[in-house]
């Protein structure tokens, strides 16, 4: 065959192949999500096999670990007592908190860590939403949006003033992006961070993660505030409005089912894009290696790399440890 272009000239040697590539996965790339409680014992999450609930001693030394292999960020999750849960969430700001005495032990024993905090209810409402709940005249459930915003600016004030980094409403609630940001500035927090859960999707993949927190909806589900997963406009609209509310970064959520969504919100933002490879894509890697189906370093840094060539960024993810040790391995 008498051919002039041949495309696998630049595929013919792990060298060539290293020279034409297009997309590299770094450690810093990764952020890690990490689950904790106020109980002294570590413990093993059934739904997400290979994670854990951390004690506050454990959180800290889980922290360490994360640093010393190069990953610069960590995401944290609390699961909250139910006697501390009320209709009002009020402990979600309470300064002295599961939250505020994690961030000042974990700034505490590694300090050149950035530490990301969850702004939203779900953790602390008794009714397990991410929005304060009243039924409307039908006897409907409803979550109310200005009421919870004014929660979620003092969430986010505790965890500043807690020294947290960067806050992360993940509510979904509307107009929480500059409320949090007018309130922070004019407590001072200037330089406080905002990542907002711009794309945030009504997904099925959630549901590990509410068992390892707890935080399962008592009534009703979350689409009057989560993203349709059939929109892709909308998650422009909701960028579109967070960018000028005044977010630091924007966020899709889930990850691997939307790599479509974080491709369009790369074209239409300079901002800086984090992607949440989040439970269910987790626990389905898992399962499958576990049954001897698929090989869990090869798949879990091509899932990685996919999300990272859509367009994020950064990337949450349960697997931060495990592909940093690859990627390290690899150099």
């Amino acid at each position: 065959m008498e051919m002039m272009i041949r495309g696998r000239r630049n595929r013919r040697s792990a060298a060539i192949r290293g020279l034409v590539r297009e997309n590299r996965l770094a450690v810093e790339d990764l952020i890690l999500p990490v689950f904790f409680h106020e109980d002294a014992a570590d413990v093993a999450i059934t739904s997400m096999p290979g994670c854990m609930r951390w004690s506050l001693d454990g959180l800290i030394a889980e922290v360490k670990s994360a640093y010393e292999m190069g990953i610069r960020a960590v995401v944290l999750f609390p699961k909250i007592d139910d006697a501390l849960k009320s209709s009002d969430a009020a402990e979600c700001a309470n300064d002295a908190g599961l939250v505020p005495r994690a961030i000042r032990a974990i700034k505490d024993a590694c300090p050149g860590i950035c530490v990301i905090t969850d702004v939203a209810l779900d953790p602390y409402n008794s009714d397990g939403h991410d929005g304060l709940v009243v039924r409307d005249e039908n006897g409907e459930l409803k979550i109310l949006n200005d009421e919870t915003v004014e929660v979620l600016c003092r969430q986010a004030l505790c965890h500043a003033r807690a020294g947290a980094d960067i806050v992360a409403p993940s509510d979904m609630m509307d107009g929480r992006i500059g409320a949090i940001r007018e309130a922070l500035d004019d407590a001072g927090f200037t330089e406080t961070g905002i990542l907002a859960y711009t794309a945030k999707y009504a997904s099925a993949f959630y549901g590990p993660f509410r068992g390892a927190l707890d935080s399962a909806p008592k009534e009703g589900d979350k689409k009057t505030y989560q993203m349709d997963p059939g929109n892709v406009r909308e998650a422009i609209r909701e960028l579109l409005m967070d960018e000028e509310e005044g977010a630091d970064m924007v966020m899709v959520k889930p990850a691997g089912p939307y790599l479509d969504v974080i491709a369009r919100v790369r074209d239409e933002t300079t901002l800086p894009i984090a992607a949440y490879q989040v439970s269910g894509e987790y626990l389905m890697i898992k399962s499958a290696c576990a049954g001897g189906w698929l090989d869990e370093k090869a798949v879990v840094m091509e899932s990685l790399l996919g999300i990272k060539r859509a367009g994020a960024d950064m990337i949450l993810t349960y697997f931060a440890k495990d592909a940093a040790g690859w990627i390290k391995s690899a150099e």
